[in-house]
């Protein structure tokens, strides 16, 4: 069954370079993504609960994008953060591309990166 791919945007009140480096830097992902996060070579490792699960980066763009599989979903099935900054307003926006099994699962999945862009927010010293 196919998943669905959805994206969430979020006005982030921080410079593109910093807010790059908390969606690349491996201590800087700790601080807001994940329990613990280490990167050898193009592969993250994520920690959950005393669990791990990597992703290997398909692309990146310094202080632009990176986009992230992890090892267990299927080809196209992708996690992304894009930094763009708003043409209206010159806001700096953070875009997160995902995949969900189902319409029900993607409300919780929502509610997920909710919370953790609010303490993306915190960690960088601002509001969204």
């Amino acid at each position: 069954m196919a998943k669905i791919k959805y994206t969430l945007d979020y006005v982030i009140k921080s410079s593109p370079s910093l807010l790059y480096s908390f969606l690349t830097n491996p201590s800087d992902l700790a601080r807001w993504f994940a329990e613990d996060v280490s990167k050898h070579d193009n592969v993250y490792s994520f920690f959950w609960s005393g669990q791990r699960e990597n992703a290997i980066v398909l692309e990146q763009e310094e202080k632009s994008f990176i986009r992230l599989q992890f090892e267990d979903n299927e080809e196209g099935e992708f996690f992304e953060f894009r930094i763009e900054k708003s043409p209206v307003t010159g806001d700096t926006v953070l875009i997160i591309t995902d995949f969900s099994d189902s319409k029900l699962d993607m409300e919780d999945e929502i509610k997920l990166w909710n919370a953790q862009v609010k303490v993306l927010v915190g960690k960088l010293g601002g509001s969204n």
